[in-house]
């Protein structure tokens, strides 16, 4: 069976490549010229070792002085005795550099700059000659600004292997890339956009799954959902999300149709003026033993630093049972990535 692999190493960086029936892991790796830590390629000296975060696989025959019975029972393998079942996403322990794993850049081209409210704007870009980027859905890419050499991170918003990539941005005053948007971007103009990066992705949902966004912090759950939804998961997802203002609570529509597709519903808050839509508030507020009566939950948060640590403390104070917490806090500025 054929599968695909996706590596995502310790700077961030993510390669995703193609496995052959019956193949190991290392050899698929080395087939497309990722040179993975390894050593005896045997199974005796765990030089390889890596840490499966979604998929199933065969592990393969090795001594116990490379891979313990407890690592294995926590999801750790060896790269040159792992064989795939199915699509799998492997934590690399070394730097895409060290690997010789180059980032990709693509000239892309500005196919819809959409404003959703009057402080967030839809950008969509094209990428060139019916290319397609493979990414994982919750990660990001630096934007190039046009005539600057710094860059801007945003998440996608769409699932990967499509042509067109979709990205929320909220506009700053004085803003780098706001400025840009605002008083220059055009339809047809180039952006150049350099990823997939970040260790804040979708992992396999197999228990009840808690999400959490503030503000665009809401652009990769939009692209988890669209992964979601084509690959027909049934657990129960909640998203809980909030902006300071209604008219920057973006992309309800689409949430809703979600709905249809998932085992998933969604509340939202605004924490900046009354509504008679919403509720005012912060996320928080749902965060309770009687609203949250699973026995254990994954959980994924995207926003700003101080609506993830209350998320975190409410949490505690709540006493509300997790397995895995996945966070990505962001700054107006870019991303900063904690797993």
């Amino acid at each position: 069976m054929m599968s695909r692999i996706a590596l995502n190493f310790e700077d961030g960086v993510t390669k995703i490549i193609e496995g052959l029936p019956n193949e190991k892991v290392s050899d698929a790796a080395y087939r497309n010229r990722i040179n993975i830590p390894l050593d005896c390629a045997d199974g005796a000296c765990g030089t390889c070792k890596c840490k499966v975060k979604s998929g199933s696989y065969d592990g393969g025959d090795y001594i116990d002085e490379a891979l313990t019975d407890e690592e294995a029972a926590q999801g750790f393998g060896l790269a040159c005795q792992m064989t795939p079942e199915s699509d799998m996403i492997i934590e690399i322990f070394a730097s895409s550099t060290a690997c010789k794993v180059e980032t990709q850049t693509f000239a892309t081209t500005i196919s819809a700059v959409n404003y959703l409210s009057p402080e967030i704007v839809q950008l969509k870009v094209q990428l060139p000659d019916n290319a397609t980027l493979e990414f994982l859905a919750g990660q990001y890419v630096n934007i190039e600004v046009p005539g600057s050499e710094q860059t801007r991170s945003y998440s996608f918003a769409n699932k990967g292997s499509q042509n067109e990539l979709e990205f929320l941005i909220r506009m700053v005053p004085n803003g780098l890339m706001s400025e840009y948007l605002k008083n220059e971007a055009q339809v047809g103009a180039s952006l150049n956009v350099t990823g997939p990066l970040g260790s804040f992705y979708l992992r396999q949902i197999e228990k009840p799954t808690l999400f959490f966004a503030g503000g665009t912090g809401i652009a990769p759950f939009l692209a988890m959902l669209e992964s979601l939804a084509a690959e027909g998961n049934s657990n129960p997802i909640t998203l809980y999300y909030g902006a300071t203002t209604e008219e920057n609570l973006v992309e309800i529509d689409r949430l809703k149709e979600f709905q249809s597709k998932l085992n998933f519903n969604f509340e939202c808050c605004v924490s900046g003026q009354e509504s008679s839509r919403f509720p005012k508030g912060f996320v928080t507020q749902w965060i309770t033993k009687d609203n949250l009566t699973e026995n254990d939950y994954d959980i994924y948060i995207c926003g700003p630093n101080p609506m993830v640590e209350a998320v975190k403390e409410s949490l505690a104070t709540e006493g509300i049972q997790y397995s895995n917490f996945y966070l990505e806090k962001f700054l107006p500025t870019g991303h900063a990535v904690t797993t």
